[in-house]
């Protein structure tokens, strides 16, 4: 779905096969509201975008250490991640890694994951 001009600006990012995300996406669709989908396997994962979601949320919610992705790295490459830094590059090159969705709201908030009613609190 896509943002017109009369629309606020409402960013999902994830990876659309993403289970999580597509609930958010179909929650969002069924409460009407309109949003830009940055998809993090077409697109990647915009840097200045990344530094706001770690400044606002932290580094370690935004790291998804249960997920497969994770699970797959190197044990040494996991070790090695213990701080902003080294998270910030591995979320870069490995993107699966990041939690899903990660939502920018036409308020500035950000949040992570999804909550049916979390979201619709964030409502307006």
């Amino acid at each position: 779905m896509k943002n017109n001009a009369s629309s606020p600006a409402l960013t999902v990012f994830g990876i659309p096969n993403c289970d999580t995300v597509k609930k958010a996406r179909l929650w969002l669709q069924d409460q009407g509201l309109a949003y830009h989908f940055h998809d993090f396997k077409k697109d990647g994962v915009p840097p200045a975008a990344l530094a706001r979601w770690m400044q606002a949320l932290g580094w370690e919610v935004l790291l998804n250490r249960k997920g497969t992705t994770w699970r797959k790295l190197d044990p040494a490459l996991q070790n090695s991640v213990g701080d902003a830094a080294s998270a910030a590059a591995l979320m870069q090159v490995q993107a699966s890694v990041i939690k899903r969705p990660v939502v920018q709201w036409p308020d500035g908030r950000i949040t992570v994951g999804f909550a049916p009613q979390s979201f619709a609190n964030l409502l307006p």
